[in-house]
């Protein structure tokens, strides 16, 4: 699915946030301390070499809300983006802080000149936040974001699962008319 909000093109589809070689950053949904892990972190780490996590070292803890940018090593891509989405339940305001997520994503691609990038579901795994209300704080922050994009033209929502591919649409086909 693809819609065009003001300047910006997004699009959603299911695939591996570490191959998408059309994008000039993928975010990573990572831990607090930019670390290999399960899920999105693990994928994007074990694509991207030993090198990202000597770069992501000097720059952990991250707390909740907070985003960070370094290249991509062996990734397609020239820069992973950061950010540590809330644990559902735990980090509150919950909203905000994974609002933060996208906001200060989308800021950082704009500060480092870039044209794309690509998101998973952040918080959505083993985060715990429930698909839907992560999609709608998803979805209207990048749009509320839209007109304040100079830069970023493309954004993509990188979905793990059909299921999560079918929220997105929904969501973002409703937002957009």
């Amino acid at each position: 699915m693809r819609v065009k909000a003001e300047n910006l093109t997004i699009d959603c589809e299911v695939g591996d946030i570490a191959a998408q070689p059309d994008m000039d950053a993928v975010v990573n949904a990572a831990n607090a301390q930019l670390m290999i892990g399960g899920g999105v972190a693990g994928a994007i780490h074990r694509a991207a070499g030993k090198g990202l996590a000597e770069e992501c070292a000097p720059l952990a803890p991250l707390a909740p809300g907070e985003a960070v940018v370094t290249s991509g090593h062996n990734l397609p891509n020239p820069h992973v983006i950061h950010c540590l989405g809330p644990v559902y339940g735990r980090d509150e305001p919950a909203d905000r802080l994974l609002a933060d997520c996208y906001r200060n994503a989308l800021q950082l691609a704009e500060e480092n000149e870039l044209k794309s990038l690509a998101f998973p579901a952040i918080s959505t795994g083993a985060f715990g936040y429930p698909l839907r209300a992560a999609t709608e704080i998803a979805v209207a922050t990048v749009l509320d974001a839209a007109p304040r994009l100079h830069r970023v033209r493309h954004v993509r929502f990188c979905l793990f699962s059909e299921g999560d591919y079918d929220v997105y649409a929904e969501i973002l086909a409703s937002r957009t008319g």
